[in-house]
């Protein structure tokens, strides 16, 4: 087996088994993946209002892709955030320095 190809993993979502192609080294983040996904699933199946495997497996997919698009807003909220709180750091440390330096010279 090259470098490139995958191997077989088994997944498990809703007590049914999955064979899914698999990159040598994530094993770990496919099952770890598998379990947040199975997880989810099961939430929507004992909310009761969701039927069949299909559907629960759609709306599973949109919640997490829900989940993952507030993720990347609040992360760029985050680095926005910091780059307004350092550009104030450095106005504020070159208008210091712009005052020391008037100082020197008078």
């Amino acid at each position: 087996m090259s470098k490139t190809e995958a191997h077989k993993v088994t997944i498990k979502l809703l007590d049914k088994e999955y064979m899914i192609a698999c990159p040598e080294g994530a094993e770990a983040e496919l099952l770890t993946s598998a379990d947040y996904l199975d997880q989810k699933m099961r939430d929507i199946r004992g909310n009761g209002k969701t039927v069949g495997l299909e559907r629960v497996a759609v709306m599973a997919a949109l919640n997490i892709a829900h989940e993952l698009l507030r993720s990347h807003a609040d992360n760029q909220q985050h680095i926005e955030n910091q780059v307004r709180h350092l550009g104030s750091k450095i106005d504020q440390s070159l208008g210091r320095s712009k005052l020391e330096n008037r100082e020197a010279d008078d």
